[in-house]
């Protein structure tokens, strides 16, 4: 759904920079953000750093994967951040995690010697990867999405506000530009 101007389109609040999950995706240059990556407006505090903030993204999964491939899948959060406008700006301390439930009990050798046999591993393979980076990148893009329109306004420290969504401008919105489906 990228390439719908939400940001510019939706009216009635003062607009301002977009922060929003575990806080922000933001727009510091003041361009919108593609849909559903709304700048949802806050108030912010004169001379405020307004590409300060994190995300924290964890990703899980049950592909038996090395940890050097769950760095690879990891990589491909930046991605999907990217396609919902967050450029990763110099004032964000993101943290990425990714995690497997596969291959319990394996020793990837950081544990030293132990007298129970080893499991045995599986492995995915390299080659068979692309699936799992497309699926990161879209569930990334799937969680802001979802976490965008789940929010709701919350006023938080120094008098500050975050903004909810405006729910019925967003279906007016994807109407115009033919991306919401048919019920």
């Amino acid at each position: 759904m990228a390439g719908i101007p939400v940001g510019r389109e939706i009216t009635g609040v003062d607009p301002c920079v977009g922060k929003l999950l575990d806080p922000p995706i933001t727009a510091a240059d003041g361009r919108a953000l593609p849909v559903c990556g709304i700048a949802v407006p806050m108030t912010e505090k004169p001379g405020e750093d307004p590409e300060q903030g994190s995300i924290i993204i964890v990703v899980a999964t049950n592909a038996p994967l090395s940890p050097d491939e769950l760095k690879r899948v990891v990589r491909r959060v930046a991605l999907g951040m990217g396609r919902m406008g967050s450029i990763n700006g110099n004032g964000s301390g993101d943290i990425f995690l990714a995690f497997s439930t596969a291959n319990r009990g394996v020793d990837w050798g950081n544990s030293g010697p132990s007298p129970l046999p080893a499991p045995t591993m599986q492995r995915l393979g390299s080659g068979r990867m692309d699936p799992l980076f497309t699926a990161t990148v879209e569930a990334t893009e799937e969680a802001i999405v979802n976490a965008m329109l789940a929010a709701e306004n919350m006023d938080g420290a120094d008098y500050r506000r975050s903004w909810a969504l405006p729910h019925d401008q967003l279906k007016a919105i994807l109407k115009k530009y033919n991306r919401l489906a048919p019920p």
